[in-house]
């Protein structure tokens, strides 16, 4: 039997523990949320950390 190489990507990374503004950016993601009714919220993370919130918000009219 053959042996595979080691997996090559970062899953053995150890992964960054939570920044100290987390609770700001839960605070951002749920104010992004806020009132919105029809619509998306759109986290980017990058390294295990947010660095982007991004709300877009759609109207919508009756016929």
């Amino acid at each position: 039997m053959s042996t595979l190489p080691p997996d090559s990507t970062n899953h053995d990374r150890p992964r960054p523990g939570p920044a100290p503004d987390t609770d700001i950016t839960l605070r951002r993601i749920a104010e992004a949320l806020q009132g919105i009714r029809f619509g998306s919220v759109l986290v980017i993370v990058q390294d295990g950390v947010v660095v982007q919130v991004e709300r877009t918000e759609k109207t919508r009219y009756g016929r």
